[in-house]
């Protein structure tokens, strides 16, 4: 079972499960960056949590998950209509003042990463801010049904400085921050320079 199938079969549970988190911080840390009205794409946006909370501060959302299922829950869940689309076949042009991915890429494989941080990048007006967090490890590969790949801070910074676009504002590493405290978890805020 591939990630999408997976998120469309259990996808009542990841919405029960991650709906209330609360991720205040985390989006307060992000918003600091832009201003009421900048556009926001929510990366990978599950239940619609952050997208809800995006719009109800007056930002310009706009949401996006890979899976039908979620998105059917997100849009009931935010009255916003939701983009099903992969990451890979995203194609936008400096349309997005800011990116938010909570967790977004914690199933792409390393070897794609860089690809759809390209695509995230091109997505971002010039000066965007990009916010991503990963699970802290160094594991790849499957734990039961899922594909996850795990980073470091080190990691993280090298992959992200590599592409030479963006200037990492602030890498730090948290415990649960909202989530169900068992990880943790390397958040990422930066700046597109080009």
């Amino acid at each position: 079972m591939d990630t999408i199938e997976y998120y469309n079969k259990y996808a009542a549970k990841i919405f029960e499960d991650t709906a209330e988190l609360d991720m205040e911080d985390l989006r307060r840390r992000f918003l600091k960056y832009l201003e009421e009205g900048d556009t926001i794409l929510d990366l990978g946006c599950g239940s619609g949590r952050d997208s809800l909370a995006f719009y109800e501060l007056g930002y310009d959302v706009t949401p996006l998950d890979a899976s039908e299922e979620m998105c059917k829950l997100a849009e009931i869940h935010t009255g916003i209509e939701v983009l099903q689309m992969a990451y890979e076949d995203m194609e936008f042009d400096e349309v997005f003042d800011g990116i938010w991915g909570s967790g977004a890429l914690i199933h792409v494989p390393e070897k794609e990463l860089r690809g759809i941080l390209e695509r995230l990048i091109d997505a971002m007006c010039r000066k965007g801010v990009l916010f991503l967090s990963f699970k802290e490890g160094d594991f790849e590969g499957f734990r039961g049904e899922q594909y996850f790949c795990e980073y470091t801070e080190e990691k993280l910074e090298r992959i992200l400085r590599e592409t030479g676009r963006l200037e990492i504002k602030k890498l730090w590493t948290g415990d649960n921050e909202g989530r169900n405290g068992e990880e943790r978890w390397v958040n990422v805020l930066a700046r597109k320079i080009s």
